[in-house]
């Protein structure tokens, strides 16, 4: 039978190649790593022939993993990931550093409410949020969970558990009601003949003006390509909104917001806290108040 050590050979060239994975790229993964970029490529050239199998496919600059790479690309990362919250588990409390990962602006109208539920479940240490627009950087082994727009089959070897539906309708200021009050009518004509504001998105999608109208004309108005800064200007007044449902529940409970409709649309994905299948008690802490947040309001 072969030992652990026989059956794991070059357990540095498997690190390095893992950030070469996740970068795209043998440079990005020298540079995160702090070594040259030729050592990473010996490396990786060292495992491919230890393993007798292609890892990357190389075009230019920019490396594409193969089958067997992506393979043990996501072996490699569960199970640094596991051994860094082993170790973890081992080191004295005030050690502890909590990494969150979201895009930004779910981070800034959903998660920054909740911030205080987050902080309190790590006493003893810091939390640190990790934005990106791509799903990719939360699965490095540092990020203890993410919150994340899909589906569970977006992202094997983790465990998915919904926080909301990806539900939209459209919504104004209260002072912006007042002066077309026949929004309050719902009738689609009415949004027709109002200031609307819209967020850049594919075209059908379920948040644009001209899916709610069903219409295929192009429809007057600002576009935004940042989520935040369009809410901002609803809130302003100046202008109606397609929004998501768990994005605004604050405004609308603070009376920033009015919900135009009663009826809404919903995509085909959803909303999801992701995590390790194996994770620590700090980790499940804060994922469950969270969660327990979303059911409260929902009972409300």
């Amino acid at each position: 039978m072969k030992t652990l050590r026989q059956s794991l050979p070059m357990l540095n060239a498997m690190a390095v190649f893992e950030a070469a994975a996740r970068h795209g790229g043998l440079t990005p993964a020298a540079e995160e790593l702090n070594i040259a970029q030729s050592a990473v490529s010996r490396h990786v050239a060292n495992l491919e022939r230890q393993l007798s199998v292609v890892l990357f496919t190389r075009k230019g600059n920019r490396v594409m993993l193969t089958r067997e790479g992506n393979s043990l690309a996501i072996a490699i990362r569960n199970g640094l990931g596991t051994i860094k919250q082993a170790v973890e588990k081992l080191q004295p409390p005030d050690r502890d550093t909590l990494v969150v990962g979201c895009i930004y602006d779910l981070q800034q109208m959903w998660l920054m409410p909740r911030f205080e539920l987050v902080a309190s479940g790590v006493p003893n240490g810091q939390v640190m949020l990790l934005t990106s627009y791509d799903d990719r950087d939360f699965d490095q082994p540092d990020v203890a969970f993410s919150l994340r727009f899909g589906r569970p089959e977006d992202w094997p070897g983790f465990l998915a558990i919904k926080l909301f539906d990806g539900e939209c309708f459209p919504v104004c200021s209260p002072a912006f009601l007042e002066r077309y009050p026949t929004l309050a009518s719902e009738s689609y004509t009415a949004f027709r003949n109002v200031p609307l504001l819209h967020i850049v998105t594919e075209p059908g999608a379920v948040d644009s003006w001209e899916s709610w109208i069903s219409t295929e004309s192009t429809l007057n108005g600002p576009r935004f390509t940042n989520y935040l800064s369009m809410m901002h200007e609803t809130i302003a007044g100046r202008g109606a909104a397609i929004a998501w449902g768990g994005y605004i529940e604050e405004d609308l409970r603070l009376g920033r917001l009015v919900r135009l409709s009663a009826t809404s649309r919903r995509h085909h994905n959803s909303f999801y806290v992701v995590k390790r299948k194996v994770t620590n008690s700090i980790v499940e802490r804060v994922v469950k108040a969270l969660l327990n947040s979303v059911e409260l309001n929902m009972g409300n």
